[in-house]
């Protein structure tokens, strides 16, 4: 049985002996794994409350489609930043040097702060076009619109939340945000049936308004919360101070090549939703379906993902390259297992999930027609998600940037637009999908064995 350790304050102390032991491992990633599944049912639940009402549930569940896809577009090529901040904090805890950078936590959530204010002013007024970009029309296009004009501002709470989950990402502890994330993902159930759906006498149904409504107010509370935890568990301080921290240069062009992988990443599933919706609102809600349920096993990957992240930057810093190769199989190892029980589970429920998001049948239909292909995924899944979070751990982000860009250009879109040409419709969307990841672990593989593989064996 593995016990879950309540961390205490966290102090910028000196480093001491670094463990990597199935019990420590489990004491990061078993939170980690809590705290990721709990990230994205705040879309998935938005998208099984709306499929499931009883009024325009197709066009209301491609409308929460659209809007999560590009709200996790800005928020995935942002929230980048989290990685950099963990990867620098880890690093100096390894190095025995916490105390170097006690100023850089403040300045790099108001640089988060900051370029999410940016984004949000630049996309605000053009949101109708941009959706219109997306195949979005008619009924679908003005839910859209509705959907996002609300939740768009829970987008800088976002961010900010994830700028602190970095720095106790940093500190060794996934504790804390895992308790932030599920108070969020439980919230915004609750908040969803009742604004939905409404109360007789009470409350009027909101529908899609309402969905909107229920991930803002939750997304406030989750930043409200970090906030109060960061300021009360560590001695992290955030007051901006001047001049700047040596390593805000680094943060800044650790994020950037982020930037660039994660508009790598987004051109791959704002495709697939643009592809998706052109074939009709049925194929979109039922990609919606698929999407969410991908994106939930994606998270509950980064559970190991994110132990060997922390852990490998702890272990970079100390020069400590034995250890890490022995860290990088057993995660590899961990999430490998943890794949085959999410395929024999989604094997289980493979009818029951499709209700759980729209009780449509022409959408399920279409839904059920292209699961499989996303559970038969996840080996692949874990080999390249686990790999991606080590290599953030250990700050290469180059070679993060250059895998996106070579999975994407040469993998995920001739893949999608071949099949398109050769009529596999939504299935065609799937396997490129299925060619991205292949590529995307393949040449992670290519890289770590081209560097630190050697290094472990010197």
């Amino acid at each position: 049985m593995v016990c879950l350790i309540l961390p205490a304050k966290t102090t910028f102390s000196l480093a001491s002996k670094i463990d990597i032991s199935f019990k420590r491992i489990q004491q990061l990633a078993i939170p980690a794994i809590i705290a990721g599944i709990a990230e994205p049912i705040l879309s998935s639940t938005d998208a099984a409350v709306v499929g499931n009402m009883e009024a325009n549930s197709i066009e209301s569940l491609a409308a929460v489609g659209i809007v999560g896809s590009f709200l996790s577009m800005l928020i995935w090529i942002l929230g980048q930043t989290r990685s950099a901040i963990s990867a620098i904090i880890a690093q100096n805890l390894g190095a025995g040097k916490l105390d170097h950078i006690s100023v850089l936590p403040a300045q790099a959530i108001f640089f988060n702060l900051i370029l999410s204010i940016l984004i949000l002013s630049g996309t605000y007024f053009f949101v109708e076009e941009i959706f219109m970009l997306l195949n979005a029309k008619g009924l679908t296009l003005d839910l859209s619109v509705d959907y996002y004009n609300i939740r768009v501002w829970g987008f800088p709470l976002t961010l900010f939340t994830f700028a602190v989950f970095g720095i106790f990402r940093g500190l060794q502890n996934t504790f804390w945000p895992m308790i932030v994330a599920i108070i969020g993902a439980g919230l915004n159930i609750g908040l969803d049936f009742l604004l939905v759906y409404g109360i007789d006498g009470f409350i009027e149904p909101m529908y899609v308004k309402g969905a909107a409504w229920a991930s803002l107010i939750s997304q406030f509370v989750m930043a409200l919360l970090a906030l109060l935890l960061l300021l009360k568990k560590t001695e992290v301080s955030l007051k901006l101070s001047f001049p700047l921290h040596p390593e805000i240069k680094r943060l800044v062009q650790m994020s950037l090549n982020l930037f660039v992988r994660s508009f790598a990443l987004n051109v791959a599933l704002i495709l697939a939703v643009r592809e998706a919706t052109d074939i009709g609102d049925t194929y979109v809600a039922a990609h919606t379906i698929a999407a969410n349920i991908w994106l939930f096993t994606a998270f509950f990957l980064d559970g190991y993902g994110a132990a060997g992240n922390l852990l490998s930057g702890r272990l970079l810093g100390a020069g400590d390259y034995p250890n890490l190769w022995q860290l990088t199989k057993k995660v590899v190892g961990y999430n490998f297992v943890v794949s085959l029980v999410l395929i024999v589970i989604c094997f289980i429920l493979y009818k029951p999930l499709g209700l759980v998001f729209s009780n449509e049948q022409e959408v399920l239909d279409v839904f059920y027609g292209i699961f499989f292909i996303v559970i038969l995924m996840q080996p692949i899944n874990a080999l390249a998600f686990t790999l991606d979070a080590i290599f953030k751990g250990l700050g290469e982000m180059k070679w993060l940037r250059n895998t996106l860009l070579i999975a994407t250009f040469l993998g995920f879109v001739p893949t999608l637009y071949l099949t398109k040409y050769l009529g596999w419709g939504i299935k065609g969307i799937w396997m490129a999908f299925t060619v991205w990841m292949i590529f995307r672990a393949l040449a992670l593989i290519y890289f770590y064995r081209k560097k630190y593989y050697r290094l472990a064996l010197q």
